[in-house]
């Protein structure tokens, strides 16, 4: 029998110069574990003096999760909050920001990036916060001593949890599972069972999961419990997520996450009144909040 439970093909959307592909929220897929929202961008490389440029926006109750891979397509994104935070993100360094009751943040595209041309590949996540905690103060980490595991011709870097044996130090406010992983010309490793809730996508490459070809970025959920082998005949990179189930819904509208529609509703108040704080060093403009349904909606 397949250890598959559903595929769920990603929405692609064109962002001019580099693909998004968006597997959650969608109709097949509400979330894995505490993950909500699961981006796969690039691989590109944009035109010299152009970059991305994500004007500072709002979110509340969740985290969100930004890793790039290296190789080829490695780059940098700079990061800033409205704590005062200001971090570029490489590959091997997980930057976790903590949303909780409420902060505004950017992402652009360094300097050094725009004038050669910025390369974009990687994974962007929001993780639900846990009932008793959506609305904890917001908090921002970037965590680059992850635990790597190597052996069979694999290679996996522990973004956040339990996995193989390890723990990343990374923050979780759930029970989370997230890594990267890189398999050679034959390579494989098992999949672990704890979890939950359990997917893999396939983002570089080739690979097979007990047998089953990986479609490229298609998300693949995993049967709870089923002891899997991720294995690979020519080399692949390949992400692997997930986590406990929520045992109540979550609510995601544009940015905002909630077990409570009237709180996504307040949210949308205060930004549209600008009551929400303004990033230091990036407060000259802002995405406004949309007038109509946007990209991400689930449990509207």
């Amino acid at each position: 029998m397949s250890a598959i439970l559903k595929t769920v093909t990603p929405t692609s959307h064109d962002l001019g110069g580099f693909t998004v592909r968006r597997a959650v929220p969608s109709k097949e897929a509400r979330m894995v574990g505490p993950f909500v929202f699961i981006d796969q961008f690039g691989p590109a490389r944009l035109d010299p003096g152009t970059g991305m440029d994500v004007r500072p926006h709002p979110h509340i109750n969740l985290s969100t999760v930004t890793w790039l891979f290296g190789g080829e397509y490695a780059g940098a994104i700079d990061h800033r909050d409205s704590l005062g935070t200001f971090s570029t993100i490489r590959p091997g360094t997980v930057n976790l920001m903590t949303a909780g009751s409420g902060i505004v943040h950017s992402e652009r595209s360094p300097a050094e990036e725009r004038a050669r041309g910025p390369a974009m590949y990687g994974m962007q996540t929001w993780l639900a916060l846990p009932d008793g905690k959506e609305e904890i103060d917001p908090a921002f980490e970037a965590v680059s001593d992850l635990p790597v595991i190597e052996g069979d011709g694999a290679k996996a870097h522990i973004i956040m949890g339990d996995l193989w044996g390890a723990r990343a130090s990374t923050t979780t406010h759930a029970e989370t599972i997230y890594a990267e992983i890189m398999l050679e010309a034959g390579g494989s490793i098992p999949i672990d069972a704890q979890a939950d809730e359990r997917a893999l996508m396939l983002v570089g490459g080739e690979a097979q999961v007990d047998g089953t070809k990986l479609e490229p970025y298609a998300l693949v959920l995993l049967k709870p419990g089923a002891v899997l082998t991720l294995s690979s005949e020519k080399g692949g990179r390949a992400m692997l997520m997930g986590g406990e189930a929520f045992a109540t819904k979550r609510h995601v509208w544009w940015n905002f996450v909630s077990s409570d529609r009237e709180r996504i509703n307040q949210a949308k108040e205060d930004w549209r009144e600008g009551r929400f704080p303004k990033v230091p060093g990036d407060d000259k403009e802002c995405i406004p909040l949309p007038t109509g349904t946007p990209n991400t909606v689930s449990n509207p």
